[in-house]
């Protein structure tokens, strides 16, 4: 990143912004409305030192294989090249700015833009011109073009258990370090040394602002409160066993918990008349049986990579949700259902049910796709205030206790350093 753009400060965001320096308990509600916020978004983080989730290995398998995704804005072509490796570079024409692959995901040759014409490799290089020589003699490119100077640009890539992680910038650390070690080990728990196999997707259209749905992500402290399924069925009290992982640069996170099938119901939700009891009963109480997918007994753990990469896993439902910003108030939310090329059928079975755990109509986390939109229309016309983050204290740290935002301010941790704000 130029040294330009790293020295600007919030002088650069067109009129005033307010928010004291160092604060991460009050978080201004402007940051979630405003279009030059979110053109800085665009440039700082996403097009910045970060790394951003693109796709599983286990979606390009074979050659010429390709995924096309985005990172923030930035459509982009993820691809198996000729050589059998994974590569990444901008879903655009450099002649015109068309779009080279016009689906989700396929199989191909190489791309050739429908306009005209320009072709690309699996690994992204200009390889040939419609008419680079003209007609007859007459007419075509000058002398001087170069077809190796007008590739589409590419990005750095790296492969972490199957997950595919991309980045524009040459400055951000190595993915085991961007993640931190303790954040990394929680991903390998989950799929260090299976393969993962793709068994369902979604995508969700949000009515609110992309940092209010990672916000979301990372707060613990609701999730039991809001999501009744969670409490009616014990899947998740905050008086479980479990805790907080933050990472030591605040923007990754880890909550976990773990079931005590032998533990008395707690009473702290109905001593407070929280929503958390009701009548509901499953029809099929199957749903919810399982089996110790991981050997240590732990039934919920949700970890968020920094900007935009969510690795679930409730009960034994696991899933990749990639959250994608389409404008100040508009995010769309890919979800990929994963199960093990190990699976037996009747564990397929189990992780096929449990999806309907998660997903746009889950039982557990229909809430989430409203509560965010919730938020957008409260906060409207309220951009001098602010929200109030002391649950759990000040800082950004590790607990043993899930009732704190710590890790939310950890992602604002992280992006008032990203954003220089």
């Amino acid at each position: 990143m130029a040294v330009v753009e790293k020295e600007l400060g919030m002088a650069s965001l067109n009129g005033p912004a307010q928010w004291a320096p160092d604060q991460l308990t009050r978080i201004p509600y402007w940051l979630f409305q405003r279009e030059d916020v979110y053109a800085r978004e665009q440039q700082r983080i996403f097009k910045g030192d970060s790394w951003s989730y693109l796709c599983l290995e286990a979606e390009v398998p074979e050659i010429g294989d390709f995924v096309a995704t985005r990172v923030g804005d930035q459509p982009v072509l993820v691809t198996r090249g000729h050589d059998d490796q994974i590569y990444a570079f901008e879903n655009r024409c450099a002649h015109r700015g068309a779009l080279l692959a016009l689906v989700d995901r396929g199989n191909a040759k190489d791309f050739t833009c429908v306009y005209h014409a320009w072709t690309y490799s699996l690994e992204g290089d200009l390889t040939g011109v419609a008419f680079e020589g003209g007609v007859s003699g007459v007419g075509g490119m000058p002398e001087s073009f170069c077809k190796t100077a007008h590739s589409p640009r590419k990005l750095r890539v790296t492969n972490l258990h199957g997950l595919i992680f991309g980045s524009f910038s040459n400055d951000v650390p190595a993915i085991e370090e961007y993640l931190g070690e303790e954040v990394l080990t929680r991903i390998e728990r989950v799929l260090g040394g299976r393969k993962p196999v793709v068994i369902g997707r979604f995508t969700q259209m949000l009515p609110n602002n992309w940092k209010l749905y990672f916000e979301n992500v990372k707060d613990s402290y609701h999730a039991s409160i809001l999501h009744l399924f969670f409490t009616t069925f014990e899947l998740n009290r905050l008086s479980q066993k479990g805790g907080i992982i933050v990472s030591p640069d605040g923007g990754n996170h880890v909550s976990y918990s773990a079931i005590d099938p032998d533990a008395e119901r707690d009473q702290h939700y109905a001593d407070q008349n929280l929503r958390s009891e009701s009548a509901y009963q499953l029809k099929d109480p199957s749903l919810l049986e399982g089996f110790d997918d991981f050997g240590d007994g732990v039934t919920l753990q949700i970890l968020s990579v920094f900007p935009g990469f969510v690795l679930q896993q409730i009960q034994n439902s696991l899933a990749v949700r990639q959250i994608l910003p389409t404008g100040t108030n508009r995010t769309e939310l890919n979800w990929t259902y994963l199960g093990f090329d190990t699976d037996t059928p009747e564990q397929r079975r189990v992780r096929l049910k449990q999806a309907n755990l998660i997903g746009p109509a889950g039982f557990v986390s229909m809430e989430d796709g409203c509560v965010g939109g919730f938020v957008q229309r409260g906060i409207a016309g309220a951009q001098e205030a602010a929200s109030v983050m002391e649950m759990g204290g000040h800082d950004a740290l590790s607990s043993a206790s899930r009732v704190t935002e710590a890790s939310i301010r950890g992602f604002w941790k992280a992006y008032r350093r990203e954003m220089a704000l």
